[in-house]
């Protein structure tokens, strides 16, 4: 059987290899051999599609490099910066609420934290570049792994939100459920 007459009228794969094993438990293991891609569109649409994608790349990429920051700024350096911070008057108005929010988190900014954050921020940013470059290489399977993904971390942030209230959050919500609405549409406006 050739690699082309396994193939089926709408299947995902152009093509397939088969592999029928002689053992009592022998089954057909279909490879892919090339993998559908994305028609390209054009419009309005598919521009702002295209440029959030490039918002969210940069975002992704400050976020590695946040990360790689944390991971490899020592501790101490941190502390260091805290006692400075609090020591000079950096921020005119320092007895506002906000300087002294500033200084009591980065005061109990621990080690554990530290590391901590520098994690999450390396995966999330890994992540979310990982599935923007599938995105913008067009590939079929993309689209909803991409959907999927950018529903997870909205619903992360919205459960972050629920303690901090913080309007960043919500408007990193916002654009993830932007680019998911826009995912969708470019996805569907596909033919079959």
């Amino acid at each position: 059987m050739s690699p082309r007459s396994a193939r089926k009228p709408g299947s995902f794969f152009r093509g397939t290899w088969r592999c029928n094993m002689s053992s009592p438990i022998g089954a057909r293991i279909d490879f892919p051999l090339s993998i559908k891609h994305i028609q390209g569109q054009h419009g309005p649409l598919h521009w702002l599609f295209e440029s959030t994608l490039v918002v969210k790349a940069v975002f992704a990429g400050l976020e590695i490099a946040a990360g790689l920051g944390l991971w490899l700024v020592p501790h101490e350096r941190i502390a260091q910066f805290t006692a400075w911070l609090t020591r000079n008057d950096l921020i005119e108005g320092h007895h506002s609420p906000v300087y002294a929010g500033i200084a009591r988190a980065l005061a109990e900014f621990s080690l554990a934290s530290q590391h901590f954050y520098a994690f999450y921020l390396l995966g999330h940013g890994a992540i979310k570049m990982a599935i923007i470059a599938l995105l913008m290489r067009k590939l079929a399977f993309a689209y909803p792994l991409g959907i999927a993904v950018f529903a997870g971390f909205i619903v992360m942030q919205m459960h972050r939100w629920t303690h901090t209230h913080s309007p960043v959050l919500l408007a990193l919500s916002l654009l993830d459920a932007t680019v998911i609405w826009l995912t969708w549409r470019e996805w569907r406006s596909q033919p079959d």
